[in-house]
């Protein structure tokens, strides 16, 4: 399986699911237009439980692998659990969406659009971001940081900053933030 393919199953047993979701880290940075090499595909979902064990299924039904008991931990504990593509090795991170401010208005403003053919939702510009600074600063990552330079090289002028800027201290990023724009 490609990541294309990968992102067309997902997508397509999300949507039959009836789940909420937005492509988010390194995928919507390429949709953003700052593409690299991943074996990943980040998503944040907002499921009910019968939601959740729908898409479970899904995935299992397409041959991929699983777990139900870690799916359901990451919807207790708004978490995170992996779909695996178990002959080609490519992965899916799918994150709960967080209760808190930021990631209810991001989830909120995530845009419909025509990726790879078919419609999906992607984070915002800002959105990713801001993840992406989040990221760095949980894991000391200098890819997404690099990832966030190139977002707004490539972007120049389309970056809502007053946005990217109500959001930097509240998410505890600003040291981040400053050295990616210094």
């Amino acid at each position: 399986m490609s990541l294309e393919g990968l992102v067309r199953l997902l997508g397509a047993a999300l949507q039959e699911a009836g789940i909420p979701f937005m492509l988010t880290g390194s995928v919507a940075a390429g949709y953003r237009g700052a593409s690299r090499a991943t074996m990943v595909v980040d998503a944040v979902i907002d499921p009910s439980p019968a939601q959740l064990q729908a898409f479970v299924q899904r995935v299992l039904d397409a041959g991929l692998y699983v777990s139900h008991d870690a799916a359901r931990d990451a919807l207790a504990t708004r978490g995170m659990f992996n779909v695996i593509d178990p002959d080609s090795g490519w992965k899916a991170d799918l994150i709960v969406r967080k209760d808190r401010p930021f990631s209810e208005e991001e989830f909120a403003r995530r845009e419909s659009v025509d990726f790879l053919g078919i419609t999906l939702s992607v984070a915002t510009l800002e959105d990713v971001v801001l993840s992406k600074l989040e990221w760095a600063t949980l894991g000391a990552s200098s890819r997404q940081l690099e990832d966030v330079r190139a977002l707004l090289r490539i972007n120049y002028g389309a970056v809502d900053l007053s946005y990217v800027e109500r959001w930097v201290d509240m998410l505890g990023v600003r040291h981040v933030w400053d050295a990616v724009r210094a």
